[in-house]
């Protein structure tokens, strides 16, 4: 094996991590997670409930 295949087989490795990646952050499953996370800088920023 040449520094090509290596290259390309790496290449074909990542490709597909990443892929994998994407479809995971995407997931339907995954939304009310990120939307907590997407909610956290804001939760001091709530006024306080008085009685």
């Amino acid at each position: 094996m040449n520094a090509g295949v290596v290259s390309g087989v790496v290449t074909g490795v990542l490709l597909v991590l990443f892929l994998v990646g994407w479809a995971w952050a995407w997931s339907g499953r995954r939304r009310e997670d990120f939307e907590a996370a997407a909610r956290l800088p804001l939760v001091n920023d709530l006024p306080e409930r008085r009685p």
